[in-house]
């Protein structure tokens, strides 16, 4: 099965069926150019987003019990039509991305992966959780039979992430969760990619029928602005949502799940810093190695992976000297990439402006000028000190892109003191020696996650 970009409907899909009530259009932009391709998807109306949730509820009550091989069919099913399209979909989430045929390649193979994996663990049955405590009349007072199991919580909504047009959008690891547990999908599809998720959404939506099930299992709606997100989480059919984006997006969408009436989960993975910490020893060691692997970690993707190094914590030596000035070789010589869409330039570019207009943060190296209309962007590194950095909210936030603040910082002792201020992130990173073996460590604070 193969769909070109002018095959696509632009359609939202209700539980299979094709809908284009909306008046409200919009069409893909291609990010190298920054001039729209494709066709002109429809904004979903309050009417549709409704007829979702409410097919969605429908087929609840046939998917909360399924058998395990059913389910695992499903999940196999999605998988190899996502392959079956073939490079129709790395082509139209290339023009939609500018991410690479490489890149989605590998991701396309990930999330086939993912989905292939859901299903041995759906046939495994373990995450059921089944638990038989049998009765006993003999005891006193008498023990009841007991029994005990997961079940699925109902109709999931799904945000499609810009950053990952396949693996964390229409049919990534929160569709793939959700469908895994019985529970129907309403995914919202990523403006920057809407060609990209109606390819997927249909191949979902004929896994599915294929699969004999009720097409309520599975809706695509698209919006580009908040009020499609909001009227998703806020529909009482909705027992979850799954989310990956900005942190002001997602503590939105949490904000407003905890205010419905029925509160309901909001897993949501949202902006991260990714701080790395580099001791004396490690620099001396091995510095040049390390500064070429950070610059190779903050311009992959042109630093919208959310792994990106935001923050790295030094000692200010002659050996961070060096060290910086090989970054500043080597920033100064990059030729930067392309971001994924408008809003994220412009809302990068704005945040730049205010962030190397602070008092107390200077600029290592910009990269050289990109001449181009689409939405490229060179990197830069800002350097300032721990005090600085404490006094400084604005240096907490993420900047999403191939931008990283150094933080000089005045002894092992200092450095640690910053790190335990830090909030949570993705990853952290520590590159030490033996001979760090002795140095103060930080304690760990609950819901902090760090991996190196």
């Amino acid at each position: 099965m193969s769909t070109s970009m002018d095959q696509l409907t632009g359609a939202n899909l209700i539980a299979g069926v094709p809908s284009r009530r909306g008046d409200q259009r919009y069409r893909s932009i291609d990010p190298r150019t920054g001039q729209e391709i494709g066709p002109e998807f429809h904004d979903a109306t309050q009417e549709e987003i409704a007829a979702a949730v409410e097919a969605s509820e429908a087929a609840f009550r046939t998917s909360r019990g399924l058998r395990l091989d059913v389910v695992a069919d499903l999940l196999r099913a999605v998988a190899d039509g996502l392959e079956g399209l073939g490079a129709a979909l790395i082509d139209a989430a290339d023009a939609e991305t500018a991410l690479g045929p490489q890149r989605l390649t590998s991701e396309r193979a990930r999330t086939c992966g993912q989905l292939r994996a859901f299903a041995d663990v759906v046939l495994d049955g373990g995450y059921l959780d089944v638990r038989i405590d049998h009765a006993d009349p003999s005891l006193q007072p008498p023990k009841p039979d007991l029994r005990r199991m997961q079940v699925p919580l109902g109709p999931v909504a799904v945000f499609g992430a810009s950053n990952f047009p396949l693996a964390f959008s229409v049919p990534g690891g929160d569709t793939a969760s959700a469908l895994a547990a019985a529970c129907p999908v309403v995914a919202k599809a990523h403006p920057s990619h809407p060609a990209t998720s109606e390819q997927c959404a249909q191949v979902i939506a004929d896994a599915v029928a294929a699969t004999g099930l009720p097409a309520g299992m599975f809706s695509l709606v698209h919006g580009r602005g908040i009020e499609v997100g909001q009227a998703l989480v806020q529909a009482p059919q909705i027992k979850a949502v799954g989310f990956t984006g900005s942190h002001a997006a997602g503590r939105a969408l949490f904000d407003l799940g905890a205010a419905r009436p029925e509160p309901v989960p909001v897993y949501a993975e949202m902006g991260s810093l990714n701080p790395v910490f580099v001791t004396e020893a490690a620099l001396t060691a091995r510095g040049p190695a390390i500064a070429s692997g950070f610059m190779q970690s903050m311009t992959m993707g042109t630093g919208q992976f959310c792994t990106k190094p935001g923050l790295v914590f030094l000692p200010d030596t002659e050996a961070s000297q060096r060290f910086e000035a090989q970054i500043a070789r080597e920033v100064s010589e990059h030729r930067g990439g392309i971001l994924l869409n408008a809003q994220i330039r412009e809302g990068l570019l704005a945040q730049l402006d205010e962030t190397t207009r602070l008092d107390e943060v200077e600029v290592v190296a910009r990269g050289p000028s990109v001449e181009g209309t689409g939405f490229v962007c060179a990197p830069i590194v800002v350097a300032t000190t721990s005090d600085a950095f404490r006094r400084t909210p604005q240096l907490t936030q993420e900047h999403f892109g191939p931008v990283s603040v150094l933080v000089r910082c005045s002894s092992a002792e200092d450095m640690v003191a910053v790190a335990d201020q830090l909030g949570g992130s993705l990853t952290a990173t520590l590159h030490a020696e033996a001979s760090d073996a002795t140095a103060p460590t930080c304690g760990t604070r609950s819901g902090r996650s760090a991996a190196g």
